[in-house]
């Protein structure tokens, strides 16, 4: 596994933001999110080598549409944070039929 960035953000709209803002500003992708709250609290999860991570993080936490409350980039991810993350995934593309 990549490097892992998360940002958690206060809305369904500023987590999309966010995603739009680091797949644009550096070499990442997507891998899963998370909606808590009823989509009032959002973590957006991408992975790819960890100075393109870092530099999406960074740019996503400077200028998303509202301030996030918390992010984080995981250098080296330990293997049940993998595993947390890919059962999320494919949780993902389960409801989305793929």
């Amino acid at each position: 596994m990549k490097s892992l960035g998360l940002v958690e953000v206060s809305s369904v709209t500023a987590g999309v933001d966010c995603l739009d803002i680091m797949c644009k500003s550096a070499n990442v992708e997507f891998v899963t999110w998370e909606r808590k709250l009823g989509g009032r609290l959002v973590t957006i999860i991408v992975q790819g080598d960890v100075s393109a991570v870092s530099a999406a993080v960074e740019n996503a936490v400077a200028n998303a549409i509202i301030k996030p409350c918390a992010h984080a980039v995981i250098a080296s991810p330990h293997e049940e944070t993998v595993r947390m993350v890919n059962l999320s995934a494919a949780r993902i593309q389960k409801k989305a039929g793929n």
